[in-house]
């Protein structure tokens, strides 16, 4: 096993960030990296992204930063006792022994020395976090068999259903989804599961992936229009919902939007911060992405804790109040929500008391 870390003193920052450590092991073909951006608020917590599609290890290393920032703030706003933290596998492009990786991966993580504990994400699941677990015990996520939470899909996509709910209940007046337009771009584990929370809601659906085979199994599943992944952000509805990568709120995107709301549960969707003010020149309200997506990281956060399947949905639900206050303090303070959801994560990073975090 190889190590080599940018910075591993804990407390001392480099451009912000606690620490990126970049591993690698030979004989199971790993290479990843983990970055640490705060545990000012107790362990670092932040998924594992396992992908073969970023195109030079520095665009890799580019997503954990941003991600491993998100994390951080998720965790403030969310009330969750964790810090910010984020890795990313670059996957080999040839044959390789998944289990082997992961373990590998797994070893590496131990040597952190519980700065940071890792779940899965994109491209990885309960079962790789299993490997992971023959490595190192700074591993949630665990399939349920093994007494753990296991996929965190649906608890981010019930989180994801109440922000929509406020965004409703602020933007639009309504008590209830019925008949609520919603585009849903991304019908992965999260989307798939929010669609299905919407219908059931009775929201009028269309959606896109960039997969056809899973918008074609939703549609059929669902009885829901589907219209093209790079067209889907321009059709005329009350929220737009984007569920899969990020940066989708950009200057392309935003002077197509005809909608009066964005709301889901991808990360990153603003593609620079200034894209939140846009969207509220624009009379278009934004609900904050680590704001109404925390679902996933407050039932694996239980998890660590002692899991309760009760208590992760009740904190989950919570999110509408959240995201209610932003938007009250958005309105009132004339700023936009994203600003808002930074300045509200920030005073709980700095030990403010604020009634919106705690």
């Amino acid at each position: 096993m190889e190590l080599f870390a940018a910075m591993s003193e804990p407390g001392r920052r480099v451009g912000g960030y606690e620490g990126v450590h970049f591993l690698s092991d030979r004989e199971s073909g790993l290479r990843a990296v983990v970055a640490i951006h705060s545990t000012r608020l107790g362990p670092a917590l932040g998924g594992t992204r396992a992908l073969s599609t970023y195109p030079t290890e520095e665009a890799a290393v580019v997503d954990a930063l941003r991600l491993a920032r998100g994390m951080t703030y998720k965790a403030a706003l969310a009330g969750v006792p964790h810090g910010g933290g984020k890795a990313v596998i670059l996957l080999p492009s040839g044959p390789f022994d998944r289990a082997r990786l992961f373990q590998a991966f797994g070893r590496a993580v131990d040597t952190l020395g519980g700065r940071y504990i890792t779940t899965e994400d994109s491209g990885s699941s309960p079962d790789d976090m299993e490997e992971v677990r023959r490595g190192t015990r700074f591993v949630v996520g665990q399939p349920p068999a093994k007494g753990g939470s296991g996929d965190p899909s649906p608890v981010t996509a019930f989180g994801v259903l109440r922000g929509i709910e406020a965004v409703a209940r602020f933007a639009l007046g309504r008590g209830d989804l019925a008949g609520l337009r919603v585009a849903l771009l991304g019908v992965g584990h999260v989307g798939h599961a929010l669609a299905k929370l919407l219908h059931g809601a009775g929201a009028k659906l269309t959606i896109a992936d960039a997969d056809a085979a899973k918008a074609e199994r939703v549609r059929v599943e669902l009885g829901c229009a589907v219209a093209s992944p790079a067209e889907i952000h321009a059709l005329e509805c009350d929220v737009f919902s984007p569920n899969a990568l990020g940066a989708i709120l950009n200057d392309e995107t935003i002077p197509k939007l005809r909608c009066r709301a964005v709301a889901g549960a991808a990360n990153n969707q603003l593609a620079e911060l200034r894209h939140g003010a846009l969207l509220a020149d624009r009379g278009i309200l934004y609900a904050p992405d680590y704001a109404i997506n925390a679902g996933g990281l407050i039932n694996v956060a239980l998890e660590w804790r002692g899991y309760d399947e009760a208590r992760a949905r009740a904190e989950t639900s919570r999110i509408h109040d959240t995201l209610l206050e932003i938007f009250a303090r958005a309105k009132a303070e004339g700023r936009d929500p994203a600003t808002v959801a930074d300045s509200l994560a920030e005073d709980r990073l700095r030990g403010v008391s604020n009634a919106a975090v705690a």
